[in-house]
This record gives C-alpha cells, sequence and structure tokens, in this order.
C-alpha cells in the first residue's frame, strides 16, 4: 500500500478509496502483535488494538445493515459498551481480522451496488448520539462517517502500538509492505535479551 491515497477521478472513487486506506491503516497496527499484545490496553482507557478491531467490523457492519435497511442487533445482548473495545476471552485476533476484511467487503460490495451516493438512508431514532431533527443521511454521509470512525481508531491503534515496542505507522507499513531502502526503515522485532 502506497503511503498516501492514489490520484482519484471522481467522488466515489474517492470516497472508497480513503475508506481502504484508513483500514489498512488500522490493520497495520496489527503487525507483528502477539494475542496478549493485541489485547493489551496501554492506558486507562480500556481500548486495544484486537478491540478496536472488532469495534471497527462491527461499525462497518451496523452502517451497511442501515443502508440495506435491515435492523439487526449491533452486539450481543449481554455485551456492555467496553466488551465492543476489547476481545473476549473465546475471540483471536486473527477471527476479529478476518472479521473486519468481511465487513469491508460486503461494505464495497453494497455501495458498489448504489448508483446515487445522494442516497437516503433512514437513521434509527431515539439514540443520544444522533441528532433528533435528523430522520436520514446519504450514502455519501455514511462512507465520510465509515472514514472518520476508521481514522479515529486507527490514531488510537497508532498510540497503543507505539507504547508496547516504539513501532510507528510507517516502520510498520515499511515492513508489512516490504518497501525497499531508503523508503523507510522497517520495523522489527526487538532482539530477545541475552543474560
Amino acid at each position: 500500500m502506497p503511503r498516501v491515497v492514489s490520484p482519484v477521478a471522481d467522488e466515489r472513487t474517492a470516497l472508497t478509496a480513503y475508506l481502504a486506506h484508513q483500514r489498512r491503516a488500522l490493520r497495520v497496527t496489527t503487525h507483528g502483535l502477539t494475542e496478549e499484545q493485541a489485547r493489551r490496553a496501554a492506558s486507562a482507557s480500556e481500548l486495544s488494538i484486537g478491540g478496536l478491531i472488532k469495534h471497527a467490523a462491527r461499525c462497518e457492519t451496523f452502517w451497511t445493515d442501515l443502508i440495506l435497511q435491515r435492523h439487526g442487533t449491533r452486539r450481543k445482548a449481554d455485551e456492555s459498551d467496553a466488551d465492543e473495545f476489547r476481545l473476549a476471552p473465546n475471540e483471536t485476533l486473527a477471527e476479529v481480522l478476518a472479521a473486519y476484511a468481511e465487513a469491508a467487503d460486503r461494505t464495497d460490495a453494497v455501495i458498489a451496488g448504489i448508483p446515487d451516493l445522494g442516497q437516503a438512508v433512514p437513521v434509527p431514532q431515539g439514540a443520544p448520539w444522533i441528532p433528533a431533527e435528523v430522520r436520514e443521511w446519504s450514502i455519501r454521509w455514511v462512507l465520510l462517517h465509515l472514514i472518520e470512525e476508521t481514522a479515529r481508531h486507527g490514531g488510537h491503534a497508532d498510540v497503543i502500538r507505539e507504547s508496547f515496542d516504539g513501532a510507528t505507522f510507517d516502520s510498520l507499513l515499511a515492513a508489512a509492505e516490504a518497501w525497499p531502502d531508503p523508503w523507510g526503515q522497517p520495523w522489527e522485532p526487538a532482539s530477545p535479551s541475552v543474560g
């Protein structure tokens, strides 16, 4: 993946390319992580990288369901808000990455089948985060929101990851994509201490 989004010719391509780029940036924070690191919260917050990936997958599923006017549940009945941002004992990083890829593929397929980005998407009423006067958003708004949401959580994941081993987006991307020198110093796992 290039460090920046390639030039785009139109609005649809721009929105979907930026969403794909932000997804990849979020996923790259998992490069080289152990299961324990994927679960670890690096601050007073409950956020973990695995939990952020899980949440991003659920966000895409939620918004795609709204586009399709499917009103399934966003989370299991016994889950709290915090549970959505952390891996359950029976979940693995590989599973949530696969669920995220599946959610992204589904979103992309649904968006590709919609000819007008101005198409209305009915908004569920009563949620405190939705302005009371808003009854619908457009597909365009949904894509912009997914870009915003993915970028926000990608930033969270960047900070968490850097706290583990100093790995930054560029070094992880260089390692994951095998960039040639001198375009980036690829991240490498720390050598075990000899003692």
